[in-house]
């Protein structure tokens, strides 16, 4: 039998995977939608499989190790903060899956000007540089990285807010658009979960690394 370190570090290399491969389902999601290629939203909804198939493998991976390790300090919250990680990476991976239908379902390209004025090529690159933080917070076990999530969350917050203000007006300009608009509204919304959810699995990275739970702390 192998030991606890060993089993970890099996267990860290599998959330990292699901890491990356949620990472490629958000990526394509965003292009699939403003380009509207359909070749690549159906290639999201495919690939939902194989992150369903490693959610499962996680959380079964994780229960055996606290059932046969009996771990403590901090190999046990690393076990508990990989569930909760492996959560949000699946809701995640549902996100960027809702999002490949629903460029389906439009079948038809953004007007690009809604885009621009949507600014949802800088809530896209915000996702991003969050993704690619949780990553590196998670396996350099960098608690300073995984703290900036939170202050670019605040970026796709302000972003979603100000959308429907900006799809009112243009609609009411363009309302043989009315079904454009309607649909990157709800496809913002996606995008804005997305962000919620990796500053979840950041108070998680933070909770194991530091054993400091975020959640429900009140603002100063």
């Amino acid at each position: 039998m192998i030991n606890i370190e060993e089993q970890r570090a099996v267990l860290s290399k599998s959330g990292e995977e699901m890491l990356n491969l949620v990472h490629k389902q958000v990526q394509l999601a965003y292009e699939a939608f403003t380009s509207f290629d359909t070749d690549l939203a159906e290639e999201v909804i495919l690939k939902e499989k194989r992150v369903n198939s490693l959610d499962i493998r996680i959380e079964k991976d994780t229960d055996h190790f606290i059932a046969l390790y009996s771990p403590v300090a901090t190999d046990l919250r690393f076990a508990l903060a990989l569930l909760k990680i492996n959560y949000n990476l699946e809701r995640i991976g549902d996100q960027a899956f809702d999002i490949a239908n629903h460029t389906i379902d439009l079948n038809q390209k953004l007007v690009p000007d809604l885009v621009e004025r949507m600014q949802f090529n800088l809530m896209f690159e915000t996702l991003e540089s969050m993704i690619k933080d949780v990553i590196t917070a998670f396996t350099d076990e960098n608690l300073k990285v995984a703290r900036k999530v939170f202050k670019k969350d605040k970026i796709i917050n302000e972003i979603n807010a100000k959308a429907f203000d900006i799809v009112a007006e243009d609609a009411v300009k363009n309302p043989e658009l009315i079904r454009q608009y309607l649909m990157a509204l709800v496809v913002m919304k996606k995008f804005e979960k997305v962000g919620d959810l990796l500053k979840n699995i950041s108070e998680s990275i933070i909770y194991f690394i530091d054993a400091e739970i975020l959640k429900h702390k009140k603002k100063k």
